[in-house]
């Protein structure tokens, strides 16, 4: 059974846009970021982001865009600094930095459509936040460890390991592999097309091929098991018959790595770091994994395929002349 798409909360209708408030400006800038091409998820994450600086500029008295000024914009900045999620915890530099992405586009929008005289989010700068290394690299033997922890003699078991060996194989993100679809499977060829991919772009991975024989085991055998639709066209499907969603793709990665005893945040995204780090330090080059992974700009690469430590003092061991 196929999930329908969740459309945005706001009216797409054309509006004649007025000076009543922001909402109808707000509803104006999702239908032109439809026009230009932007996925019903980005416009539903937009849309989210906007209705919070709405609330926040609403609290204050601040109806119209045109009230909205550098210096306001700033304090908006210092709100989400301070701001605490449920948890207690507050929000990450990267949470915030998506935030401030969103109004900045918006008045941008707003500058080019003279809706407003002059951009006040133009000179905003994003929270400026440290390239820290992740705390945990699972280990080849730790990969091993969590696939080996997958019961495959249930039809259940053969799926998931097929899922888990793709996230290996390919270091596709969550959500690529949640829409990944049939037509774009090329196991012939090892290959697999990632469409619309982050920053709306596509790619070709290469699948290894223990992960190609453990697709096509799933494909001949477990999938038409789950499939309830004659159209079903998504690739991975849950016990209903549905596609994965973001949130229990990760629940499901993260049972394993639990039964597995392995103790590291995340999930899906472990195996994508763990996949570029021992491609790296098998003797990948830095351009390879920025093409397969799908960065716009290779000092992402750089920073997200670190070597692991133990790596790097077995190469200073084995390569640097003083010797006891």
């Amino acid at each position: 059974m196929l999930r329908k798409k969740h459309h945005s909360t706001a009216s797409t209708q054309k509006l004649n846009v007025d000076h009543s408030g922001m909402a109808p400006y707000l509803a104006h800038y999702l239908e032109w970021n439809r026009v230009k091409g932007y996925s019903e998820e980005t416009n539903k994450r937009k849309d989210s982001n906007l209705r919070r600086f709405i609330l926040w500029c609403d609290e204050r008295g601040l109806s119209h865009p045109g009230e909205v000024t550098k210096p306001i914009l700033e304090r908006y900045q210092r709100y989400l600094f301070y701001l605490r999620q449920d948890n207690g915890e507050p929000l990450s530099y990267a949470s915030q930095n998506i935030y401030l992405s969103t109004v900045r586009s918006f008045f941008k929008w707003l500058t080019q459509e003279n809706h407003i005289p002059s951009n006040p989010a133009s000179e905003v700068m994003p929270v400026k936040r440290s390239k820290r290394l992740p705390q945990i690299v699972l280990s080849v033997d730790q990969v091993d460890t969590l696939l080996d922890s997958v019961d495959t003699q249930t039809p259940e078991g053969q799926r998931d390991r097929a899922i888990l060996e793709l996230f290996y194989s390919t270091g596709l993100r969550r959500l690529e592999m949640c829409r990944l679809q049939l037509q774009d499977l090329h196991l012939s060829r090892q290959t697999l097309l990632v469409r619309n991919g982050k920053g709306g772009k596509d790619r070709y991975v290469p699948i290894g091929k223990r992960a190609v024989h453990w697709v096509a085991n799933y494909l001949h055998h477990i999938r038409p098991l789950y499939q309830l639709e004659i159209n079903a066209s998504h690739v991975f499907l849950t016990d209903y018959g549905e596609a994965f969603t973001s949130s229990n793709m990760g629940r499901m990665v993260k049972r394993y790595l639990d039964k597995a005893e392995i103790k590291a945040e995340g999930a899906c995204h472990l195996l994508r770091h763990a996949m570029a780090t021992h491609m790296l330090e098998n003797g990948a080059e830095l351009r390879y994994l920025q093409a397969i992974l799908g960065h716009a700009d290779i000092n992402t690469t750089t920073i997200y395929t670190h070597v692991s430590m133990e790596h790097l003092h077995r190469v200073h061991e084995n390569t640097h002349p003083a010797k006891l």
